[in-house]
């Protein structure tokens, strides 16, 4: 029963979900789901970044480079012209198989390419091996090298989008073919597939919410919190810290894959502004609002603020409004505005600013 009990708030955020949607089409306001579905699939990396950050005490300013690993290997894999190959026996046998296949791009030629579904694949096996490389050196290090390094990963990662041309380079990758799920549902940002993509964008949340949940509430997450707290203290009892940190770096990063492959093929396109570091500051800043060891808290603020970005509310103010409620909220709610602030800071905060005066 108390096992059961976790899941409570899975279950009334299905509820949710669904009156959203019943909501929105009553009112004939489904174009509000286009923001919202994209703002879930964002959201994969904030559950990541705060799993990452909340539970094993990690801070990371590289996690927009993971999304752009997710997001531009698929395009690059579902656009690349392999027809030049079509007679090598290796090509043969990915189309016989089923993981090429032809058809036309923008301008009505013929390509040959690789479907959407081994393109996902290779994207995800391509980031946990890219993270676990990463990880395997950068896990050493703690607080503000931390965050140095995996901001350096970041850089690295734009500055190889922007200039590989195999990338598209400052252009981007467009004309991405949907992912078929079934035969009926398909990754897809049309207008006519608006409802079925908003219950995939949610279905993919859901999932990763209970695998995260399950994962706290286990001994690894047990481990975790103890390496948040004291990882010298941690380390003594037996708990090999390092292997835990790595896990939970990598996992975190395949969070953020998954959700810039099905951003991708949302969209049909992904361009370098996904992987600009503000990126990575406005994910960290997110997780700060929410909570850094609060889930839900950091996927209500996930949703919110995304959905608010998207339809232009903050105007070009934007990277601006995100790197304003970083420094606010580690100054004065560090535990995220869903968390009672520390009134302490506040008050000699505005105290100090009256004796200056």
């Amino acid at each position: 029963m108390r096992r059961f009990g976790r899941y409570i708030p899975v279950l009334l955020a299905g509820v949710l979900v669904v009156g959203l949607q019943i909501v929105l089409s009553a009112t004939d306001t489904t174009y509000y789901m286009t923001q919202i579905t994209m703002s879930a699939y964002y959201s994969l990396v904030v559950i990541g970044l705060c799993v990452l950050m909340g539970y094993g005490g990690q801070v990371s300013l590289g996690h927009a480079g993971f999304f752009a690993i997710g997001g531009y290997t698929c395009a690059a894999l579902t656009t690349c012209n392999l027809f030049a190959y079509r007679e090598v026996p290796l090509i043969d046998w990915l189309v016989a198989m089923g993981l090429a296949a032809e058809r036309q791009d923008l301008y009505g030629a013929w390509i040959l390419s690789f479907t959407p579904w081994p393109a996902f694949i290779v994207s995800l096996g391509l980031t946990v091996l890219i993270a676990f490389v990463i990880g395997l050196p950068v896990i050493r290090l703690r607080g503000h090298y931390l965050a140095m390094a995996t901001l350096g990963f970041g850089l690295i990662v734009y500055r190889v989008v922007l200039g590989a041309r195999i990338f598209g380079q400052a252009d981007g990758l467009s004309n991405v073919p949907p992912m078929k799920l079934l035969n009926l549902l398909e990754v897809n940002g049309r207008a006519a597939f608006r409802v079925q993509n908003y219950y995939i964008a949610w279905g993919a949340i859901l999932a990763v919410m209970i695998l995260s949940i399950n994962l706290i509430q286990s001994r690894v997450g047990r481990a975790l919190r103890s390496i948040h707290q004291n990882e010298e203290a941690a380390q003594s009892l037996g708990v090999n810290t390092y292997r835990y940190k790595l896990f939970i770096f990598v996992l975190s990063a395949l969070f953020a894959a998954i959700g810039g492959a099905l951003m991708t093929y949302y969209n049909g396109s992904i361009g370098p502004s996904e992987v600009n570091v503000m990126k990575s500051v406005r994910y960290v800043a997110i997780v700060a609002v929410g909570g850094m060891a609060n889930l839900w808290g950091a996927l209500l603020m996930g949703i919110l603020l995304n959905f608010l970005s998207l339809r232009g509310v903050f105007g070009t103010y934007d990277d601006a409004v995100f790197g304003a409620i970083l420094i606010l909220i580690m100054l004065f709610s560090p535990q995220g505005l869903l968390r009672k602030p520390d009134v302490a800071k506040l008050r000699s905060f505005f105290r100090l600013g009256k004796s200056d005066g």
